[in-house]
């Protein structure tokens, strides 16, 4: 019932879209935007980034028209901006830094599934409850810090993947990856992030 809920909304959305209505618009923004800067930040520094998706907000006014719903309105936005980043990076001649020659750390390697998700989860301490430490404000704030601090490549994918949803194949077209790239960048930033929650069961500190 939910996706099926989900998929109405979203054609309602995009028929608003299509029809120029600025409520639709403006709700699009609201809905996609994060999702967008995080690719384009996965190629271009932060400034650029929001520029580059600045004016893909542009063409989407004009190219919603022939979008044929072969993928979600989502996934196409987030490949416009992947385009348009990567012709940025292109005319500027820059190159997309990367961790991909990284190992993986065989410590932690069972904690995640293949898929990228976790197979074993940090744990909690007896007297305490993720549901407690997220709305003391305290855990999320340092979650908050540790994704700010994180390569842009890793958050990147971790929040395409995990925040926005995405298929592990989505994430390697919209990034230009190779599947194996993708599970480097996704341990690597799950790993600081389970070192956190670690850290902050055993002392309660950031």
């Amino acid at each position: 019932m939910e996706t099926a809920k989900h998929q109405s909304d979203e054609d309602i959305l995009i028929n608003g879209l299509k029809s120029g209505d600025q409520a639709a618009f403006h709700e699009a923004v609201r809905l996609y935007t994060p999702g967008m800067l995080a690719v384009a930040r996965f190629y271009l520094d932060p400034s650029s980034a929001e520029e580059t998706v600045q004016d893909c907000w542009v063409t989407v006014i004009d190219a919603i028209q022939k979008f044929e719903g072969r993928s979600g309105l989502k996934t196409w936005l987030h490949r416009i901006v992947a385009n348009r980043a990567k012709n940025h990076l292109r005319k500027t001649k820059r190159e997309v830094s990367s961790d991909f020659s990284e190992t993986l750390d065989p410590e932690l390697a069972d904690r995640f599934a293949h898929n990228g998700r976790w197979a074993t989860p940090p744990g909690l301490k007896s007297n305490e409850s993720a549901q407690a430490l997220m709305e003391n404000g305290a855990l999320s704030d340092c979650l908050d810090q540790h994704l700010a601090a994180l390569p842009e490549t890793q958050r990147s994918a971790l929040m395409l993947y995990e925040a926005h949803q995405h298929k592990s194949d989505d994430v390697c077209n919209i990034l230009d990856v190779s599947a194996s790239n993708l599970r480097v960048l996704l341990h690597r930033a799950r790993q600081r992030i389970f070192l956190m929650v670690e850290t902050f069961q055993e002392t309660g500190e950031c």
